[in-house]
């Protein structure tokens, strides 16, 4: 019902926008890799819990396979991890939306693979770009300070990780359905996030006393990513597709908001227009895709 399917889409937008604030807090009581491993740990089990309640709980098949890999890798993994630092020195409304870029990443990827792109999807990219570089304010920022760029460049690159994950999907030959494999996608990550935490943070650490972690691990884990990327993937089978892309650029807008309740973050003048020339950007770059 279309209802049903606009009730699912509100409950994705919002479940995910507060994710950004919500793991800020968790970055308190915990290292960035290790953050993401106990998160991937827990939407794992959840994701297999949800499968097994639902009864589609079951082995992928093998032509799924490089997609479980792949989206476990640069969508779970990668994706995490670059989040997680740039949100050490980035705040988390900023950063959701510097995160959210992956479509416009698509662009250059599509063309690096020999797809046709539009000239609307190209002004979309120039746009959104343009959006970016309002968000980093270069007049007012900090040039001396390493972290602060850097975080802008890992936010970046998440965007770009995921955007990777995307193209794949796009391109592969389903067997099951992205909610069918997402416990083994989950598993994935959740694996290469606990090797990477032990070499790149060999004395990281979750603070499993601090009530900040578990409030992260918590929503984020056990909550808004299995039961997000539900909402998201009904959606995806009862909305037209350019309908429920439209939709999720709300995501950032929540994030916005729920960063200023929860963290105090700042709305200035420049986070919104870099906002709103990013969300245009990407909104031409759906509508080009769709025609």
């Amino acid at each position: 019902m279309p209802r049903v399917a606009y009730a699912q889409l509100a409950a994705s937008v919002v479940l995910f926008g507060l994710s950004f604030p919500i793991l800020k807090i968790g970055l308190q009581a915990s290292t960035p890799v290790w953050l993401a491993a106990g998160r991937t740990t827990l939407s794992a089990l959840s994701a297999f819990a949800l499968l097994l309640a639902l009864g589609r709980l079951r082995w992928p098949q093998r032509a799924d396979w490089p997609i479980v890999l792949s989206v476990g890798a640069f969508q779970l993994s990668l994706y995490f991890t670059f989040v997680n630092i740039g949100l050490q020195t980035i705040p988390p409304g900023r950063s959701g939306v510097l995160s959210y870029t992956a479509l416009l990443w698509m662009v250059p990827l599509s063309l690096l693979v020999g797809e046709r792109v539009g000239w609307r999807a190209l002004l979309g990219v120039l746009l959104g770009f343009g959006g970016i570089v309002v968000l980093m304010d270069p007049a007012r920022l900090d040039w001396s300070n390493r972290a602060v760029i850097e975080g802008h460049a890992w936010l970046l690159l998440a965007g770009l990780s995921w955007a990777i994950a995307i193209l794949h999907a796009r391109r592969h030959r389903w067997q099951g359905t992205p909610l069918d494999v997402l416990p083994w996608q989950m598993s994935v990550a959740s694996l290469l996030l606990w090797s990477l935490a032990l070499i790149l943070e060999p004395h990281g650490h979750l603070d499993l006393g601090k009530r900040e972690l578990w409030i992260a691990l918590l929503y984020v884990g056990s909550f808004a990513g299995p039961i997000g990327t539900w909402a998201a993937v009904s959606v995806a089978r009862a909305l037209p597709p350019v309908t429920g892309a439209l939709g999720m650029l709300g995501t950032p807008l929540v994030g916005i908001a729920a960063s200023a309740v929860l963290i105090g973050e700042a709305i200035t003048a420049s986070l919104l227009l870099g906002t709103a020339l990013v969300i245009a950007g990407i909104a031409i770059v759906i509508l080009d895709r769709k025609t």
